[in-house]
């Protein structure tokens, strides 16, 4: 990993739609996501030689709850470290940012096969059942 380069806060939203589309097919509109990283709390990328990587991003209110919304790394640069050194980035912003001597709710959402790499952080999963639905905006 010696060749990648960590930013932070600097991720664009053409950067973030074409990781998207790397992994998950066709991404959001630019609007939505240049408005979401807008109002994202701490977003950090991984480049190789200027070509982007790999991002995470987290939203919350900085004081009870944080929310791991998207990490994404491209399918060839998988299993080589990366998804653990985005966690641990944004781990650490919680740690220095947060209420110093309180505990706070971290949470995400995972696909079934990704589980076991966030169990290795310590996530574990409850009871409540995660809803859902999609709002058309006119």
């Amino acid at each position: 990993m010696n060749e990648l380069t960590i930013k932070y806060n600097g991720l664009t939203a053409e950067e973030f739609i074409l990781l998207w589309e790397t992994v998950w097919g066709e991404g959001p509109s630019y609007e939505q996501t240049e408005l979401a990283l807008r109002h994202t709390l701490f977003r950090v990328s991984v480049y190789d030689k200027g070509k982007v990587v790999a991002m995470a991003r987290m939203i919350g209110d900085m004081g009870l709850d944080y929310y791991i919304k998207d990490v994404v790394v491209r399918p060839e640069y998988q299993k080589r470290g990366i998804g653990r050194l985005l966690i641990n980035e944004l781990l650490k912003f919680i740690r220095e940012n947060g209420v110093s001597g309180t505990d706070i709710f971290v949470e995400l959402c995972a696909e079934p096969d990704k589980i076991p790499f966030y169990e290795k952080f310590g996530f574990d999963a409850n009871e409540a059942q995660r809803l859902k639905m999609m709002c058309h905006v006119d």
